[in-house]
C-alpha cells in the first residue's frame, strides 16, 4: 500500500464539483461530523462531502483514488470506537442517501439507501405490516450504512440475528469508484464468495455501502415484557434456558443488568422508577413475542412461577400496556446516557463470551478491576441471550477525572485478558475502529491478520479507504 497524500486546493475543488449540488458541508454543520458521541475523539478534515446519489459517491471516490486522496466514510456518527472520525482525510457522509427504494411485504424485503435511519426502516416495515427486528439505543440517528459497516447487533439478536443475518444484498462503491450492484433479494445464492459479508463489519475499509436489501419478518401479534430481579448472573443463565424451553423459542430479548447499572440510570433519570420492590444484585429484562394472540401471557406467567419456585427470580413485574413496556425498556436504553452524564470518564468494553461463561467472566473481571483500581464502579449490562456484555467502568466516587482517564487503556486490557481467557471476543458489536486497532493485531492469530491484510490489499491496494482503522499499519 502506497498510502494517501494531502489534498491540494485544486483537489478540494474537483472533489466538491464531482460530489454534486448541495454536497459541501460547511459552517456549523461541520462540528457534528467531527466530534464522536462520547467526546473521546475530535476529528480533523479539509473537506466534508455528502453526495446525494450513488453515482456521485462513485465520482468522488474515483477522483480520490486516481489522486491518492484518503477517504473516511461516515453514517450517523454514533460509533463508539472512532471508526468514523477523520484524522486529516476527506470525510464522505451518507446522510443525503435518504431513499427507501422498495418495500416488498410479499417477498419480505426492504431496500434502503445508506442514509436512512434504523428508526425509519422500522417504521417503513411496520407500515407494510412487517417487522425489521434490529433494534439499538441509537436507532433514531444510526443509519443503514453505519449499521452494516459495524455489523450492529442490538437487543433482538437472540431470535433474529445481527446485521449480517438481516441483509440479503448490498450496493457499494469500491475504493476506485466502481459501483458494485449487489442488491439481490435471494435467500439462496451459492455462486462463489459471499462478497457482501466482507463489507458488512468492514468498517468502511473496503468500500462505501450506499444501499442494502434488508430482510423483514412477520410482525408479532402478541408481546410480553417482564422486568425481573435475579439473585446472580448464574441464576440468569438458568433462567434464559428455562425461558427458551418453556416458550418454545419465542424469546426475542434477554437483557442482563447488574445492580449498579439500574441504580445509575435511576440516579440520572428522575422520571424513571425501579419496577420491583427492592434493589437486587442483578436484573433481567426479557421480551417474548408470538405471531398469534392470546397464548403468550399464560406461557410467560407459567414459566415465571416455575422460576420463582426454583429461586431463579426473587421479584418481578410484567408490563400490562405498551406504555409500561416502553418504561421498562427505558431503564435499559438509558444506561449509556447515564454513564455519559456521570462526572468521571467511562471506560467502555463491548465484549462477548459464550453464554454459559458470562457469570465466570463477570466475577473474574470485577475482581481484576477492583484489584487495579479499588472503588471503581462496574456498570455491566447487555445482551445476555447472545453473550454480549457491555462491561463499562466508571471511576471511583470523587476520583480525579484526568487521572482516571489515564487508567483507561490499562482497565480495557485487564478486562480483555479475562475475555480472551474465556474464549471470547474483545468486540461484540461496536467494531474495532481506532480504539482497538492495535490490540486486535495482538489478540488475533498471525494467520487471521495475514488473511485480513490480503483482503484489504485486494480491495484497496493504495490504502485510501478509512486508513488507520481496523487494521494497524504494517511494520
Amino acid at each position: 500500500m502506497t498510502g494517501p497524500t494531502a489534498p491540494s486546493p485544486e483537489h478540494i475543488n474537483a472533489l466538491t464539483e464531482r460530489a454534486g449540488p448541495r454536497a459541501l458541508v460547511e459552517g456549523p454543520d461541520r462540528e457534528a461530523h467531527l466530534t464522536e458521541w462520547r467526546g473521546r475523539w475530535r476529528g480533523e478534515t479539509p473537506l466534508i462531502l455528502a453526495p446525494g446519489s450513488t453515482e456521485a459517491v462513485g465520482a468522488v471516490l474515483a477522483y480520490a483514488y486516481e489522486n491518492g486522496i484518503a477517504i473516511v466514510p461516515q453514517g450517523g456518527n454514533t460509533g463508539l470506537v472512532g471508526g468514523q472520525v477523520p484524522n486529516g482525510e476527506v470525510l464522505v457522509s451518507t446522510k443525503r442517501l435518504r431513499k427507501v427504494r422498495e418495500v416488498s411485504p410479499e417477498g419480505g424485503t426492504l431496500t434502503a439507501e445508506a442514509g436512512v435511519t434504523l428508526a425509519e426502516v422500522q417504521a417503513a416495515a411496520e407500515e407494510a405490516g412487517r417487522l425489521f427486528p434490529l433494534s439499538i439505543g441509537s436507532e433514531g440517528t444510526a443509519n443503514v450504512g453505519g449499521i452494516l459497516s459495524t455489523n450492529a447487533g442490538g437487543v433482538s439478536v437472540l431470535r433474529y440475528g445481527n446485521a449480517r443475518d438481516l441483509t440479503l444484498g448490498i450496493e457499494a462503491v469500491l475504493p476506485d469508484g466502481r459501483i458494485w450492484h449487489g442488491l439481490n433479494a435471494l435467500r439462496k445464492n451459492n455462486t462463489g464468495y459471499d462478497l457482501k459479508q466482507l463489507f458488512i463489519g468492514g468498517e468502511g475499509t473496503l468500500g462505501l455501502i450506499t444501499a442494502a436489501v434488508l430482510r423483514l419478518h412477520p410482525a408479532p401479534r402478541e408481546r410480553v415484557t417482564a422486568f425481573l430481579s435475579v439473585p446472580s448472573a448464574e441464576a440468569a443463565v438458568e433462567l434464559l434456558a428455562l425461558t427458551q424451553e418453556r416458550s418454545g423459542g419465542q424469546v426475542t430479548s434477554f437483557e442482563l443488568m447488574n445492580g449498579a447499572t439500574v441504580d445509575l440510570v435511576l440516579e440520572h433519570f428522575s422520571d424513571l422508577h425501579r419496577p420491583v420492590g427492592e434493589a437486587s444484585p442483578a436484573y433481567v429484562l426479557t421480551e417474548l413475542t408470538a405471531g398469534t394472540e392470546g397464548t403468550l401471557r399464560a406461557v410467560a406467567e407459567g414459566l415465571l412461577e416455575e422460576a420463582f419456585e426454583r429461586g431463579l427470580v426473587t421479584d418481578g413485574t410484567i408490563a400490562e400496556t405498551l406504555a409500561q413496556a416502553e418504561g421498562l425498556w427505558a431503564i435499559r436504553h438509558n444506561a449509556s446516557e447515564a454513564m455519559k452524564n456521570d462526572p468521571t470518564y467511562c471506560v467502555k468494553c463491548d465484549v462477548s463470551v459464550p453464554v454459559a461463561r458470562v457469570p465466570a467472566f463477570l466475577e473474574e473481571a470485577d475482581a481484576s478491576v477492583e484489584a487495579l483500581v479499588p472503588g471503581a464502579r462496574v456498570i455491566a449490562f447487555g445482551h445476555m441471550g447472545d453473550g454480549n456484555i457491555h462491561y463499562d467502568v466508571l471511576g471511583p466516587e470523587g476520583a480525579d477525572d484526568a487521572a482516571w482517564r489515564q487508567r483507561a487503556s490499562e482497565i480495557e486490557r485487564r478486562v480483555h485478558d479475562v475475555v480472551v481467557a474465556h474464549e471470547g471476543s474483545i468486540s461484540a458489536e461496536h467494531g474495532i475502529g481506532q480504539l482497538k486497532r492495535d490490540e486486535l493485531a495482538e489478540r488475533k492469530s498471525p494467520v487471521e491478520i495475514a488473511l485480513m491484510r490480503a483482503v484489504k490489499q485486494a480491495f484497496d491496494p493504495k490504502g485510501l479507504m478509512n486508513p488507520g482503522k481496523l487494521l494497524s499499519p504494517e511494520a
